[in-house]
């Protein structure tokens, strides 16, 4: 564990000599990347009703390790109308209103799993709490999500799950 905290502390170390942050988080990428804070639920609430761009949308899988088949299968949209938007298209509220639970459950399991990668492991693996169904598969419904949620919650006060 200390070889990996080493490995990335020398990655983060030149963008951070730069001034770059080492990485935005999948929130701050949905409003833009602009901001280095965290994004308020105001802030949210503003993204949503105006929608995310396409461009936006993309960043975001790319970090949370997501095809486009996989996003679109979370936001309802079919894969073929997202590939044919430009880049600065901006997705309706409905899908950008999934893209932003989405990012906040990422950003939650990252935090009860100690990282985006370990979280995107985790997230792809049937669980036995879920009746042995891999978590990714009910992000299609906002009940597959409360689902998910409450895992990472027993899992984050040492329930067994």
């Amino acid at each position: 564990m200390k070889k990996k905290i080493e490995e990335l502390s020398k990655v983060e170390e030149p963008a951070l000599a730069y001034g770059l942050a080492a990485s935005y988080s999948p929130l701050s990428l949905i409003v833009g990347g602009k901001a280095a804070t965290y994004p308020s639920d105001f802030d949210l609430v503003s993204v949503a009703r105006k929608g995310i761009s396409k461009r936006n949308l993309l960043a975001l899988a790319k970090k949370l390790y997501l095809t486009i088949e996989e996003i679109s299968d979370v936001l309802h949209i079919s894969e073929r109308t997202l590939q044919r938007y430009e880049p600065s298209t901006l997705i309706k509220t409905e899908h950008a209103d999934r893209a932003i639970e989405l990012a906040k459950l990422y950003e939650r399991g990252a935090v009860v799993l100690g990282s985006y990668e370990a979280f995107n492991k985790w997230l792809r693996h049937s669980n036995y709490a879920l009746k042995n169904q891999v978590p990714l598969t009910l992000l299609d419904t906002s009940i597959g999500f409360t689902l998910v949620l409450d895992v990472l919650g027993r899992i984050e006060h040492g329930v067994f799950s």
